[in-house]
């Protein structure tokens, strides 16, 4: 063997130790001509399985033995046949499981004469109960639902259904946590009411709050004592309630005058504010006329006269000021003015206290305002009055009040859509539930307001909730509606609201439901008969009541006959109204 060739010869796969005897690569001369011989590099080629032996023959005469040429040689490689033929598929067997029936010959030997068969190993069977099919469905309704559970489960944790529940207990506590400073604002606003009253439905509410502890004292006095003891505590709770009501009487007149002096500020401000309008691109534009002018001059000399805190020298300009504005117009107001005027100039240079000249000057601040308010010294107030300066215009709107017997505007009586006559003004109305009922409606005027209000959200154009007044929101409060919800779970006045029983239609005294705030929240159907049949006889008797009044009849729709059962009976009353005659003269009693 050449070793040249073998360094040039790539290497083969390694020997085995049992047969290091042999050489990796071999050269072999071969002859390929005469007398030309060619060396060729053979390369022996080790399998590493060893090849099974296929047989052979062995030279007799020589005694070299020839193996199977397969056992000399590589193995052969199948052809490629494109199937991959390795695959599970292919390796796994395709098994089908069949149920067979096959026939079984059987026998019972039974008792008979000569042949005795032992019953010790029998059985007695008892048939189960029978199981119908409702319950064998409820059964799997209780599987799926077990099944549903641990899917909900599962979903749960993939945090669908728990980011979904605390959204809903977040809502759950904002409105809960909404309803609860609701309640504490309204108790914060009673207090305050009780505390400091400035309005007349707050007097209302003290008068009311006494009456009610009149009555209950009166009440304990009366199951407790008797003869002249009795007459004692009563006269000793009267003298108690006398005392009260001058406390409630004090209270009203400084209210008033606060009030007073609100409303003139209100009033001259109005008067001095520019007009103004939207303009096409939505911009305000303000205007200042000669009228507006005026009485913002006006309003600021009212202002400095009635300031308190004025020095001497500064009241004499204010004076002084409002002299020279008077004088442009000469009538019997202004003379008296200037005289006043002069007057307190006079006592100011003697230095009279300022104590006793504040009645003095409360008369020229009346005077000053009456000078105000008159439309020929400022035009711009006769836009701000009530009572109209054509006196043709005040026969019209001029009613009689039956209780102080004057004549008053339209604007001074409560309308009602339940009366029939407009018999007494408002400060007689009140005047008169202070002396008798000192009955509180302040309660009725917070559930009409929040009516008026959820009804013109959903619809815009709603009419009844505003021809109602708050006699008649008392009569189906009370009266239908027992002054209760309809659940029977509140019976705070405060608390209840008016809404729609059918949401599709408008709201009406016949469809409509009293609920506290939170169950109108959850207004949802109810299935329950007996409180529909209950709600049902109280829309029956809201229209029963209200067909009897003219304006509110023409609402009544087409199904109203077969809903009362023909037991509605509906009749027109005219609503009389006492006009003053041309001569000025009261209409007659008769």
């Amino acid at each position: 063997v050449d070793s040249s060739v073998m360094e040039t010869s790539p290497p083969g796969p390694p020997r085995p130790p049992q047969s290091n005897n042999m050489p990796d690569v071999l050269t072999v001369r071969v002859q390929t001509d005469e007398g030309v011989f060619q060396d060729t590099v053979v390369e022996i080629d080790r399998p590493l399985q060893k090849k099974a032996f296929l047989g052979g023959f062995r030279n007799r005469l020589t005694g070299v033995e020839y193996h199977h040429a397969a056992v000399q040689t590589l193995p052969k490689k199948r052809p490629d046949r494109g199937v991959v033929v390795f695959s599970r598929d292919t390796q796994t067997a395709s098994l089908k499981c069949q149920a067979q029936q096959s026939s079984a010959d059987a026998s019972t030997q039974m008792n008979r004469t000569g042949c005795y068969i032992s019953c010790l190993t029998d059985r007695l069977l008892v048939p189960g109960d029978y199981v119908p099919a409702s319950e064998c469905h409820s059964k799997r309704v209780r599987a799926a639902i077990v099944l549903q559970s641990f899917a909900r489960r599962w979903l749960a944790q993939q945090e669908s259904l728990r980011m979904e529940r605390n959204r809903r207990l977040a809502w759950q506590e904002m409105q809960e946590k909404r309803r609860k400073e609701e309640k504490e604002e309204q108790l914060k606003d009673r207090r305050r009411r009780w505390k400091n009253p400035q309005q007349r439905e707050d007097f209302d509410i003290l008068y009311r709050s006494l009456q009610k502890w009149r009555s209950e004292e009166e009440q304990r006095i009366n199951s407790s004592l008797r003869g002249a003891e009795r007459r004692a505590a009563l006269c000793a709770l009267l003298e108690q309630e006398q005392q009260c009501i001058s406390t409630i009487g004090r209270q009203q007149i400084s209210a008033q005058a606060n009030n007073y002096d609100k409303a003139v500020r209100n009033l001259l401000d109005k008067c001095a504010a520019p007009r103004r309008w939207r303009a096409a691109d939505g911009r305000m534009i303000e205007m200042d006329s000669q009228e507006t002018i005026r009485a913002r001059e006006l309003r600021d000399l009212y202002a400095s006269v009635n300031h308190v805190a004025a020095s001497c020298e500064q009241r004499l300009i204010d004076l002084m000021t409002l002299k020279h504005t008077v004088q442009e117009h000469e009538c019997q107001l202004t003379r008296d003015i200037v005289t006043l005027i002069d007057r307190e100039v006079d006592l100011m240079t003697r230095r009279v206290k300022s104590t006793s000249l504040e009645g003095l000057r409360k008369r020229i601040s009346t005077l000053f305002l009456q000078f105000i308010k008159t439309p020929a010294f400022n035009p711009e107030v006769a836009r701000q009055l009530k009572v109209p300066q054509n006196p043709s215009q005040l026969k019209n709107n001029l009613f009689f009040c039956r209780a102080c017997h004057r004549y008053l505007h339209s604007d001074n009586f409560s309308p009602s859509t339940s009366t029939r006559v407009i018999g007494r003004c408002r400060e007689c109305t009140g005047l008169d539930n202070i002396a008798r009922t000192r009955d509180d409606l302040s309660c009725y005027k917070t559930i009409l307001t929040r009516l008026r209000a959820d009804e013109l959200q959903l619809n815009g154009e709603a009419k009844i909730p505003f021809l109602l007044q708050l006699e008649d929101m008392r009569y189906l409060v009370e009266v239908i509606w027992a002054s209760c919800s309809a659940l029977r779970t509140s019976s705070d006045l405060y608390d209840l609201v008016f809404v729609r029983w059918e949401r599709q239609r408008d709201w009406s005294p016949w469809n409509c439901v009293l609920l506290s705030r939170e169950e109108a929240s959850i207004h949802v159907e109810v299935e329950d008969e007996t409180l529909v049949r209950g709600i049902k006889h109280k829309h029956m008797l809201g229209r029963r009541h209200f067909s009897q009044i003219s304006i509110m009849a023409e609402y009544l729709d087409s199904r109203s006959p077969a809903a009362l059962g023909n037991q509605l009976v509906s009749k027109l009353i005219t609503m009389e109204t006492e006009e003053c005659d041309t001569d000025g003269t009261p209409p007659s009693d008769h």
